[in-house]
């Protein structure tokens, strides 16, 4: 099994086609992902634009609209920002969300292509790799996503590592990826205390490395993208 690494805004307009593709993004889209998940959410709609989830808002009634724009802002009519401390204590039993953030959901959208697709955070990590393990690739591609101008998207780079390091059947302490995480150029914004967008609770529950049995394949339903968590089978 080859791997590799791109990045997003890298990018050259066309570099499929892909086998299994997994598109990070641990500060904070797909970590949030993963805690509405556990927070029981049935499924959860990445779309681009602020205009397109309240055109499918509008088509799903009763689903949820979570996100942020750059610098982490939540999006002024949304029912939640772009949180895990704001998902992480409710009881989302059955609910559909719909999700738009800056960098993540724009990577699902980029490699709608793949034979497979998965949003990637630490805390899916070894049941992401798990998933893939099951799907037997030739080749995993690893999409950073945190890497802006500003920005060294070392947490993305992180979680790509570790998730590395188990597809060839290692057994990595995950300390020294989950520290990673903490020490990125935007784990440091929220360990500054001085961006309430940004609070230090949410890196304390993306940084936590295996925190829950399911990764998060991307799907299509009816013409969208929707993810789903696939628990590891006992």
């Amino acid at each position: 099994m080859r791997t590799r690494r791109l990045y997003l805004d890298r990018l050259d307009p066309d570099s499929g086609p892909h086998d299994v593709v997994v598109v990070i993004d641990v500060l904070r889209s797909f970590s949030t992902a993963a805690y509405a998940f556990a927070a029981g959410a049935r499924r959860i709609y990445p779309v681009e634009t602020i205009a397109e989830a309240h055109r499918l808002q509008a088509a799903l009634p009763g689903a949820l609209t979570t996100g942020a724009v750059g610098g982490g802002a939540p999006i002024s009519e949304f029912d939640y920002g772009n949180s895990p401390t704001a998902l992480s204590g409710l009881d989302l039993g059955g609910r559909t969300l719909i999700q738009s953030t800056a960098a993540g959901v724009r990577g699902l959208a980029r490699f709608a292509d793949a034979r497979a697709l998965f949003a990637g955070s630490l805390v899916c990590a070894a049941a992401t790799a798990a998933a893939i393990r099951r799907r037997q690739p030739d080749e995993v591609v690893f999409v950073v996503t945190g890497e802006w101008v500003d920005r060294d998207g070392d947490e993305d780079l992180a979680c790509a590592d570790y998730l590395d390091a188990l597809l060839r059947g290692e057994s990595p302490d995950p300390a020294p990826f989950a520290r990673r995480v903490r020490e990125s150029d935007f784990g440091r914004r929220f360990l500054a205390g001085d961006n309430p967008n940004l609070p230090r609770s949410d890196l304390d529950l993306c940084a936590q490395a295996d925190r829950f049995d399911f990764a998060m394949p991307a799907r299509r339903d009816d013409g969208r993208c929707v993810l789903v968590a696939e628990r590891t089978p006992a």
